[in-house]
């Protein structure tokens, strides 16, 4: 082969797609060590489609070592840096082999700032090159992958590069540094443990802190409500008098007295109707929070699953924050296509049949890609949690074409003694777009009765309700996403990553997100000795400041400065404090530590509390009493997965109960694996379940075992052979086969 056009791709997912779309014939597949490439030919040029897998670089310290600060740093082959990424050397060989008989460059990763820096680093330092053609493109169809191909831009965006590289710069300066500082300061108080802060991740975290310490510090205030419940053509219908909240009790209880035993008339009955326009588009927020809402699905999983529906070419990019789409895109033509699958004949021969297709364009809008669409390319098998995202994503495409919808809400207002009392019930009147988002639609219908004005109701009871105020809420999953992007912190494809890194550093819980005992206090030590690193301001300002290198705006150089600058500034006050900074971090870590560790009193001595606890002999972790070796209770526990103490018994063997989070599951349950509530049946009849079973990987019979979960069957080779199944006669749900 002569010389050839070498197009790079993000994934090799990408690579087949290109070259499929681009090749006048077929594309040939070859390979280099089982990574496979396409050669191909577009008109009268030969092009080699090569792909990467994510980053193939990454920044690291040109010389190695645990000091801080350390701001010189260089882009080094990920394989070379980090163990994980090992995988990823195979790819960058290819890639530099095929870009020694290339003559021309193109890249066509990802549009957004980190596919410019993969593309950007591949570029620089496999092929070679100070530049490359750049193609870009928001799905993966061959009519917009050509388009992309035949008018590309004519450089990278340098704009996009630099202020991607200059993130990556950025969050490695203080991470780094940051996470340094804090780990040696600990190391000098007595202890060895690796900490992590970033410059996104400490005001992130305070957000969390914050909520969780006003949960903790709101005080209840007392209030009444009265409650009138009457009836109309047997349908009961309930109201509040119209203070809602009464502050004082004298007052509440006067009120209730005068009313009770007393007649009730409608003095007023106020009908309004108001539309309720369609939905918007989607960007990549609003799906999250919808996907959660609708399915309970992280928004980090929902980008996962919203990345493969791209990939596999059924709908546009994710990563956006754009809630228009494109002024030419061929809105027949993908509602044509979608028709063809019975599930969405209806709602495409609905809108197909209107006069015009306008859709309800939100205000959000993105340089990069527009608002997330479905394609019209049909799915040949999805299954699961994918077709929920992709039934989500195409429904929503429906409902922005729809009619607004109608709904009336009824105001009834019922007199007791000239006291007022007030009720509202809202109805749809007329669809409209419901039908075609339908079934997520979630709102409520509540048709009152038909009363007149002057009409007596028969009174069924009146209440006079106690209550007092309730703490303000956890955020969610999906709220958090929502406040981080308020608050101007991370970037719509970063966000649900910098939540999912504070879970796994033990700074808070996902299920609600709620701050860990570890979240808060080490929050309160940066905000008393170093409140810049918490500082949401410093961080939004650097925001802003890429923002501008985009726009070519600013310099990169100013920026790093600039950061640089700041950063001396925290640390140079870090080393001042160090000592006091390690001794405050280990007293937290220790109290944290403790806390987390303790499930609750031992049943079995006088005393005794029990822990969770980890043998290094065994490797294996459990919950045992700290009386040990005077009482020797021990409970086990399932190896992988959060435990939290919930500070709840059981009603039925009074053992404590914990929370158990893994992976996607979560739950509640009691320590004791012979607690009554975990056996619905003898162990003769689950012996004589596992009688004659087998297991279908070594062949032994399967055995009758306990978890806290419950019993199972299990190969009697198990943890070795991690063979389970289910006993039908248990009530357990610990058991897949694995």
């Amino acid at each position: 082969m002569s010389k050839y056009e070498l197009i790079i791709t993000e994934k090799p997912n990408a690579a087949l797609k290109i070259a499929a779309a681009l090749a006048d014939g077929k594309p040939i597949k070859e390979s280099i060590t089982k990574v496979p490439y396409y050669k191909i030919t577009h008109g009268k040029r030969d092009i080699v489609v090569a792909c990467a897998v994510g980053h193939l670089y990454t920044l690291a310290e040109k010389e190695k070592s645990f000091k801080y600060p350390s701001y010189d740093i260089e882009w080094r082959p990920s394989a070379d840096v980090t163990k994980s990424s090992a995988f990823s050397k195979k790819y960058l060989n290819v890639i530099k082999k095929l870009a020694k008989g290339a003559d021309e460059f193109t890249v066509a990763c990802d549009y957004d700032t980190e596919g410019e820096v993969i593309g950007l680093n591949i570029i620089k330092y496999a092929c070679k090159q100070k530049d490359a053609r750049r193609m870009k493109f928001s799905t993966l169809l061959k009519d917009d992958l050509v388009r992309a191909y035949e008018n590309p831009q004519k450089t990278l965006d340098w704009g996009q590069a630099n202020a991607g590289e200059t993130r990556h710069r950025l969050d490695w300066l203080y991470g780094i540094n940051l996470s340094r500082a804090l780990t040696i300061s600990l190391k000098k108080a007595g202890m060895f443990k690796i900490l992590s802060i970033g410059r996104v991740q400490g005001p992130a975290l305070k957000i969390v802190v914050d909520k969780e310490i006003e949960i903790r510090e709101f005080k209840p205030v007392p209030f009444w409500q009265l409650l009138l419940t009457t009836e109309k053509d047997k349908k009961k219908i309930e109201s509040l008098h119209k203070e809602d909240k009464i502050w004082d009790q004298k007052k509440a209880k006067d009120i209730f007295k005068k009313c009770k035993g007393k007649p009730a008339f409608v003095s007023e009955v106020d009908a309004s109707q108001f539309k309720q326009k369609p939905p918007t588009p989607f960007d990549l927020g609003t799906l999250q929070t919808e996907s959660f809402r609708l399915f309970g699905i992280s928004p980090k999983d929902t980008l996962a699953i919203a990345q493969t529906l791209y990939t596999d070419g059924l709908t546009s990019y994710p990563r956006t924050s754009s809630q228009q789409y494109p002024k030419d895109l061929d809105f027949k033509k993908i509602l044509t296509s979608l028709q063809k699958l019975a599930e969405y004949k209806s709602q495409t021969s609905y809108i197909l049949g209107k006069k015009t297709l306008k859709p309800n364009q939100g205000q959000k809008t993105d340089p990069a890609h527009p608002a997330i669409y479905p394609t019209g390319s049909l799915p040949k098998k999805l299954e699961g949690r994918d077709m929920k995202i992709f039934d989500l994503i195409v429904k929503r495409f429906f409902a922005v074409f729809g009619e607004p919808a109608t709904r009336e809400t009824i105001t009834l207002t019922i007199e007791v003694e000239k006291e007022p009392f007030i009720t509202k019930g809202t109805r749809t009147i007329e669809k409209g777009w419901h039908d075609l988002y339908a079934p997520y639609v979630k709102l409520k219908e509540e048709e009152l009765p038909k009363v007149a004005k002057g009409e007596e109701l028969k009174i069924l009871d009146l209440e006079l309700l106690d209550k007092e105020t309730q703490p303000p809420k956890r955020y969610t999953q999906a709220s958090i996403i929502g406040e981080l992007e308020k608050h101007g912190l991370g970037t719509k494809a970063t966000r649900a990553e910098i939540v999912d890194n504070l879970v796994k550093r033990g700074y808070i819980l996902d299920k609600p997100v709620e701050a860990t005992e570890l979240g808060i206090k080490t929050i309160k030590i940066m905000e008393k000795h170093l409140p810049e690193i918490v500082d949401e301001q410093l961080t939004r300002s650097f925001e802003d400041e890429m923002d501008k290198i985009r726009e070519d705006k600013l310099k990169p150089k100013n920026v790093v400065d600039h950061a640089e600058s700041a950063l001396n500034k925290i640390l140079e006050t870090f080393k001042k404090d160090e000592k006091k900074i390690g001794e405050a971090l280990l007293e937290s870590h220790k109290e944290s530590s403790d806390q987390q560790n303790t499930i609750g009193a031992c049943q079995k001595c006088d005393g005794g509390t029990l822990k969770v606890m980890y043998s290094r002999k065994i490797k294996k972790r459990f919950i045992a009493c700290d009386k040990y070796p005077d009482c020797k209770t021990i409970y086990p526990l399932p190896q992988k997965g959060i435990v939290k103490s919930t500070e709840k018994i059981c009603e039925t063997c009074k053992h404590p109960m914990i929370h158990l989070a893994a992976g996607k599951r979560s739950q509640t349950l009691c320590i004791n694996p012979d607690c009554p509530t975990k056996q619905t049946e003898s162990d003769e009849a689950m012996k004589k379940e596992a009688d004659g079973k087998k297991c279908p990987k070594c062949g032994k019979g399967l055995v009758v075992k306990t978890s806290m979960y419950g019993k199972f069957l299990a190969c009697p080779g198990f943890p070795k052979c991690k063979h389970t199944e289910k006993l039908q006669n248990g009530n357990n749900n610990n058991s897949k086969k694995k």
